[in-house]
């Protein structure tokens, strides 16, 4: 239904990533330590390996639907990941992600892949299988391409909070933007996170018609 509303807009499937999954079972909501959640990763890795599996296999196939139902992209958005060190995301997160992704790859749409907070793990965000690593705006886009490497595309990274600023505060933060993703392989210009809850939605609407006058 959506899609043919759309036309030919493009729609971005989206699926909460294994980790950040976990954590909001394992907690019972939002946390700020994930201490519960560290605490069965540390504790009992067979148990923690079996959830991730079964969360995997329940997001990819959330995104195989969504990509059936039309869906032009999708993205694993892993919200919670950020806490985690480079090692432990290696051996105890990115078998599940890698999961997530290798399911939807046949259907030859591109997959990216976000979390925030992940400047140390954007290297393994693209290595988990994604064709695009989502980037905060915390860290450089000249930076972030070098930690993820060659052969992937970048998306970011303006601060959301600017959306609350002046309209020619907005617009110069995204020629900023704009102009450090100018020599980058790749680039799909977004915020460095979601939309803050009590964003002006007209102010969404301007930010992206700029853009579009801005990249014609």
């Amino acid at each position: 239904m959506l899609t043919r509303e759309l036309g030919e807009t493009p729609l971005i499937g989206f699926a909460g990533a294994p980790f950040t999954l976990a954590s909001y079972l394992v907690e019972g909501g939002p946390s700020r330590n994930h201490e519960h959640t560290k605490a069965m990763m540390y504790g009992d890795p067979q148990l923690w390996a079996d959830l991730l599996d079964r969360l995997a296999e329940i997001t990819g196939a959330f995104l195989k639907v969504q990509i059936e139902a039309g869906a032009s992209a999708v993205q694993l958005f892993d919200s919670w990941v950020g806490a985690l060190a480079p090692a432990d995301y290696r051996r105890s997160v990115m078998p599940a992600s890698t999961k997530v992704f290798e399911a939807v790859a046949g259907y030859g749409v591109p997959r990216i892949h976000f979390g925030v907070g992940t400047g140390e793990l954007l290297g393994l965000l693209g290595e988990a299988g994604a064709d695009v690593v989502g980037v905060d705006w915390r860290v450089p886009l000249d930076e972030a391409a070098r930690r993820v490497g060659p052969g992937k595309a970048l998306q970011g990274n303006i601060d959301p909070a600017v959306l609350f600023s002046s309209r020619e505060a907005v617009e110069a933060k995204a020629d900023e933007v704009l102009a450090a993703a100018a020599g980058l392989e790749g680039h799909i210009f977004n915020l460095g996170h979601g939309v803050l809850p009590s964003t002006d939605p007209d102010a969404l609407t301007r930010l992206v018609e700029y853009v579009h006058t801005r990249t014609a």
